[in-house]
């Protein structure tokens, strides 16, 4: 049995997968270390599924999964989670930007007695428009969330096996793992590591991709959207009350005459605007308990490779 599983979701990634492999190889090829790498194709449609069935031909410690469709990379990676066999479980991208001569950083920090190792990025790399709506999204994500859940935390992490199990267990449509690793508490620590530029093709992680993974970590982990309400009617309210105040002096005081339909259409616009953000609000969240009571698959699998159950 291995006793380190490293899984990485894989989605057009056929320029960058042999240069994982090789880092990943030299990394973990040492005599004391039985280990396995589970690529999870998540129905890719250039080369990339054709090299992981040559490599885990030459090679019986990669494994991979085969997805029916996209399912996206948090179900891609609770597919690689569910069939992993380590005592401690890795999950990283595959463009290499979550850097493999981290791990022996990672698992000795995790020797040391800690069930949950973070890595957490510097992005000094990174543009500056993803950086700066990062760390005000991991702020806000702080400040209104019940857990306190890392900033600039992705899915490079490691997990002992107790943790796996816990999350395994985990079985919501709507995932949002590095917040669901951390709502379950277990010890941890942090490494910092300075995030390397991506070295071949373009992410398939699109800006839609992220704005509906940031919306499962707000909507999941914080009450904030429902309380808009609240904290928008504290603010139209004064408002509205200032403008009564203002017409009533200016009338008073001054003999003007409001056209009083002119203000109450540009108040019932506002309002109307204001309506329409909190309907839209609810509709997320009865979006996600329809997904939840479907209650389908995470995932679905076409085949596996060097897997039991093949």
């Amino acid at each position: 049995m291995p006793n380190l599983s490293v899984v990485i979701p894989v989605y057009n990634e056929e320029e960058n997968i042999p240069l994982i492999y090789e880092e990943l190889t030299e990394v973990l090829s040492k005599p004391d270390t039985a280990y396995e790498i589970i690529f999870v194709d998540d129905c890719s449609w250039d080369g990339s599924l054709a090299l992981l069935r040559n490599l885990s031909l030459k090679d019986q410690h990669v494994k991979f999964i085969s997805l029916s469709r996209n399912f996206g990379q948090q179900a891609a990676i609770t597919a690689g989670l569910d069939h992993a066999s380590g005592d401690a479980v890795i999950s990283m991208d595959c463009d290499l930007q979550d850097p493999p001569d981290m791990i022996p950083e990672m698992i000795e920090k995790w020797q040391e007695g800690n069930d949950i190792v973070y890595a957490r990025r510097t992005n000094k790399n990174e543009r500056f428009w993803k950086r700066f709506t990062a760390k005000h999204y991991y702020k806000m994500l702080h400040k209104f969330s019940d857990q306190k859940i890392q900033g600039n935390v992705g899915e490079f992490r490691l997990v002992d096996k107790k943790v796996l199990k816990e999350l395994s267990g985990m079985r919501e449509k709507c995932r949002y793992l590095r917040g669901m690793v951390y709502w379950l508490g277990f010890t941890y620590t942090v490494i910092d590591f300075e995030r390397p530029i991506r070295k071949h093709g373009k992410t398939g992680f699109s800006w839609l991709s992220m704005i509906r993974l940031a919306m499962n970590g707000l909507l999941n982990f914080s009450l904030l959207p429902l309380r808009l309400g609240l904290f928008l009617g504290l603010i139209t309210i004064p408002v509205g009350i200032f403008f009564l105040v203002y017409f009533a002096v200016d009338i008073i005081v001054n003999g003007v005459e409001y056209p009083l339909y002119k203000w109450i259409s540009v108040i019932s616009f506002v309002f109307i605007g204001i309506l329409f953000i909190l309907i839209w609000i609810l509709g997320e969240y009865i979006g996600k308990i329809y997904e939840e009571r479907k209650n389908r698959p995470l995932y679905v699998v076409r085949f596996k490779g060097n897997l039991n159950n093949e």
